[in-house]
């Protein structure tokens, strides 16, 4: 099932600490960014790339994508201040270029370098049918809904699942609920919230616990550990 893939890449990095972009820094040798996007540049399920970034790194992200060979990028938007800004960019780039209303589109963080093509078969083919999927884990904790420092209820855990990137939806029912809110001025945490928000069903497709988000040093360190796994068992 083909695809189109949607990553804002307009970050700061503040939480890693980083003092740039934390998609600059190395991941065993390799940018974070590079190790992103080659998932998607290997996979020929892959149309196209369309990468939100901000002016000011345009160049050195251009110069990193040629060293690299990454040579999928169909679009290269400014981001915006918020991530939900550079990912309605990217959906106008898209609609821009002639995308149609029902193509597969991806968002992913940019920062989650290993996600699984299993994963990404799964979420093109279910978008495909039903409009909406999300990528998400059962959760493993007990989970506390927490109201100024004081527990307010325990959801039932069997119910609560831990949402990742990527989500994949229909081109034109992401494109109406990255419009609708935007003139409504609202700002979700993630695009199935804005789709959520127009009555329409998400489906929910079972990732993995390695899919991790790099937010922090110590993800940093994980992510080594984990691809020397990876090098290990290849």
């Amino acid at each position: 099932m083909e695809y189109t893939v949607m990553l804002p890449a307009a970050g700061s990095g503040r939480r890693m600490g980083a003092g740039e972009n934390k998609l600059f820094l190395p991941l065993a040798e390799k940018p974070i960014l590079v190790r992103t996007l080659s998932v998607f540049q290997q996979d020929p399920d892959c149309a196209g790339i369309i990468l939100a970034v901000r002016p000011d790194e345009r160049d050195r992200i251009r110069g990193m994508l040629e060293c690299h060979g990454i040579t999928k990028i169909t679009a290269m938007p400014d981001g915006g201040g918020e991530r939900q800004d550079s990912v309605r960019a990217c959906v106008r780039a898209f609609g821009a270029a002639g995308g149609a209303d029902d193509a597969v589109v991806m968002v992913h963080d940019a920062a989650r370098p290993f996600l699984s093509r299993r994963v990404i078969r799964e979420l093109a083919e279910t978008a495909a049918g039903h409009g909406a999927a999300i990528a998400a884990v059962p959760s493993k904790d007990t989970v506390k809904q927490v109201t100024d420092g004081v527990v307010e209820a325990t959801p039932d855990r069997s119910t609560v699942w831990l949402v990742q990137t990527p989500q994949a939806f229909r081109a034109g029912l992401l494109a109406e609920a990255e419009e609708k809110a935007f003139a409504d001025g609202f700002l979700g945490t993630d695009e199935s919230m804005l789709v959520e928000r127009l009555g329409h069903p998400v489906r929910v497709v079972e990732s993995t616990y390695d899919n991790l988000k790099m937010t922090t040093k110590v993800d940093l360190a994980i992510g080594e550990a984990l691809l020397k796994r990876q090098e290990e068992t290849e």
